[in-house]
């Protein structure tokens, strides 16, 4: 019999790539979305997909209580730091307030064990080379300290005995699906490397580098990007480890390995074998110069082997997956 594994805000683009990733190993997956900023098209056909916000006490109890889940990963939550700074009140809502509703109400239906989707930016400004679990946190942004108190949240629950967590503080996921089942929409994405295939497949004229006078080698930020189907294959391991050991834990999820702006635009123009359209504008409020991973401790813990650590792997599924949204969009 399948396990079942319900999962907040599938219709996104990390949680479509989960879901895909937990049906293929056998699970039986329902999807909770309340399609703010997810679509319908990247829940995979095998998922139940319940349409309803996570702060919903009772759709979420009758969803709870119809079947057995073994586990929740919990993706649902705003993801943009510009529009976090704008709206610090609406960001703890969704990925503080209404997260903590949700699960106090998984807690009185018996469901216990969390993989929380965290993210670097809890780290804040770092002059660290590579960033530890155990470094300092200081987030800087609205949309940083709402992930942080959840993880804060958690961690205080643990104490009490009443549940055990996975947290994964993802760093710049990027690229697509190899299948091209699912890969990320969003008409007002910030990520670099997804307005960067926008722009080289003609959706958007030009590039914006968001400052080029940051204490980096080129000036331009430098992030650590890592696969979303590695990052995918990351979640199934922490669900199998979570429900057999249920111990808690909190791991980065990167490569080690960081990339400029500058590096990311070069690589992505090689492939294009011509230049894109870029325009230097100010830097964003609540942006960090410079974050890498230390990923050690999820490697050495699960004998984890990245299969896509590759800039341009990364980029090629990318545009391959804009290449297709843009046909299905015509």
């Amino acid at each position: 019999m399948k396990s079942n594994i319900l999962l907040t805000g599938g219709a996104g683009y990390i949680g479509s790539h989960v879901a895909h990733k937990l049906i293929d190993a056998g699970f039986s997956v329902t999807i909770i979305d309340n399609l703010i900023t997810g679509n319908k098209k990247l829940v995979p056909k095998k998922a139940i997909l319940e349409v309803c916000d996570i702060g919903d006490k009772k759709k979420i109890s009758k969803i709870l209580s119809s079947k057995y889940f073994k586990a929740v990963l919990h993706f649902a939550g705003l993801i943009r730091v510009d529009e976090s700074v704008k709206f610090p009140k609406k960001y703890n809502l969704y990925n503080y307030e209404k997260s903590k509703i949700f699960f106090e109400t998984c807690l009185s239906n018996g469901l216990d064990k969390i993989i929380f989707s965290s993210t670097a930016s809890v780290y804040g400004k770092t002059k660290k080379l590579e960033v530890r679990e155990k470094d300092k946190l200081s987030p800087i942004n609205p949309y940083a300290k709402s992930k942080l108190r959840f993880e804060n949240y958690l961690i205080k629950e643990k104490k009490k005995g009443r549940l055990n967590y996975i947290i994964l503080r993802y760093f710049n996921v990027a690229g697509a699906d190899l299948d091209l089942r699912s890969g990320l929409i969003s008409k007002n994405s910030t990520h670099l490397i997804k307005v960067a295939c926008e722009v080289a497949v003609g959706k958007k004229k030009q590039l914006i580098i968001n400052g080029n006078n940051y204490n980096t080698k080129d000036g331009t930020a430098v992030r650590d990007y890592i696969h979303v189907s590695d990052l995918a294959d990351m979640h199934l391991k922490s669900l199998r480890y979570l429900i057999k050991e249920k111990r808690s834990d909190i791991f980065n999820c990167g490569y080690g390995k960081g990339y400029s702006v500058k590096e990311v635009i070069e690589n992505l123009e090689k492939i294009l074998k011509k230049k894109i359209q870029i325009k230097i504008g100010p830097r964003r409020s609540g942006d960090t110069p410079y974050v890498v991973s230390n990923v050690r401790k999820f490697t050495k813990k699960f004998s984890f082997k990245p299969k896509f650590n590759n800039l341009k792997v990364i980029l090629k599924t990318a545009l391959l997956w804009e290449k297709k949204i843009k046909k299905i969009n015509k």
